[in-house]
């Protein structure tokens, strides 16, 4: 399974900080240790013309030379540096490579079918401004882009049907917003009611969770949520955040998984992709755990479920020509759910 790291490129930080930057290097040391078969690559950075994909220019612009506004680097809740727009550039890169990876198999230099970032989930930036901790939405820049490889492959075939999966414990109100008016791609969050953001935006489908959330009640809701999905669209490839904030100990989720609960979360995505062979792209999102270690055993497991499935791809043999050859028909995206779901 192919890895995106972007350990090498850190986001200094004020001492107190409360975003938790170690744990990209302490997450990368466990899964090296535990799982050697993994194949790590340095993230590349997104160009500013990737990027431009879905932000304002004129916000680009203003990360890389340093010139955004005060307000906007208050709301992202970062300093600038020439490091902080450095790992930005690179956090959207290696989700670009991982989704690659996964979708485009040997072609892009990958194994096919999963692939991962071991950073990204920026779920909170919208086009022409960043927030909580998300500087470019590196989810949205991928999902476009991806759309724009596969047309090359299918010139007159509708766009390549993207679903986002977002299982972070906040809603991916920038993810929300930048696809809301956009048939070809399915925002799903599963998030906390009463978390930040505190004005949400409107997925294709968002189901709110009340604080105190636990393992059997979220599963419920995740399954259904799975369902109501697969029954308003036809996707063709899978984004999924797998946010840790969702844990119990988490210092901002304020919902009570259990780690049993989130590797059971992880294998319904993981196992509702392969039934129908869909390619996955993995990003880690959120975990501000009051113990940090429990952060990165959540992300660790994440990432052991999902090499298990990265083999089961690998048993189907040469992936590199499977999805440029896709042929079903591109589904009719429902936009009724929100006022059923009201």
């Amino acid at each position: 399974m192919d890895v995106f790291d972007t350990h090498h490129f850190v986001l200094p930080l004020p001492q107190g900080h409360r975003f938790p930057m170690h744990k990209y290097q302490l997450l990368r040391d466990a899964v090296a240790v535990h799982l050697p078969g993994i194949c790590w690559h340095e993230a590349p950075a997104a160009s500013a013309g990737e990027l431009a994909l879905a932000h304002d220019p004129a916000y680009v612009h203003a990360i890389q030379t340093g010139t955004v506004e005060a307000h906007i680097l208050k709301e992202i809740g970062f300093p600038w540096s020439v490091a902080m727009a450095e790992r930005a550039c690179r956090s959207v890169g290696g989700t670009i490579a991982a989704c690659r990876a996964a979708l485009f198999g040997a072609e892009a230099g990958g194994a096919g079918g999963m692939a991962a970032n071991i950073a990204g989930g920026t779920h909170h930036a919208y086009a022409d401004r960043g927030s909580g901790f998300c500087v470019f939405n590196d989810v949205a820049v991928a999902a476009r882009l991806m759309q724009a490889e596969m047309a090359r492959h299918r010139r007159s075939r509708p766009p390549l049907q993207v679903a986002i999966i977002d299982l972070d414990v906040h809603q991916g109100n920038g993810t929300a917003h930048l696809f809301q008016d956009d048939p070809s791609v399915f925002t799903l969050s599963l998030h906390g009611e009463r978390n930040f953001p505190f004005r949400k935006e409107r997925s294709d489908l968002d189901v709110a969770l009340p604080d105190g959330c636990g393992d059997d009640e979220y599963l419920h809701a995740l399954d259904l949520a799975l369902d109501t999905l697969a029954q308003g669209f036809e996707p063709e490839f899978v984004i999924y955040l797998a946010g840790a904030d969702v844990h119990e100990g988490d210092r901002l989720g304020r919902l009570k998984l259990s780690m049993d609960g989130i590797e059971a979360r992880d294998r319904r995505v993981f196992n509702w992709a392969w039934q129908k062979r869909l390619p996955l792209a993995m990003v880690m999102a959120g975990g501000y755990g009051h113990r940090i270690e429990d952060t990165v055993a959540i992300q660790l497991n994440s990432y052991r479920l999902a090499f298990e499935f990265a083999q089961r791809w690998q048993s189907l043999g040469t992936f590199a020509s499977l999805m440029p050859l896709v042929t079903h028909a591109a589904s009719t995206k429902r936009r009724d759910w929100h006022n059923r779901n009201a």
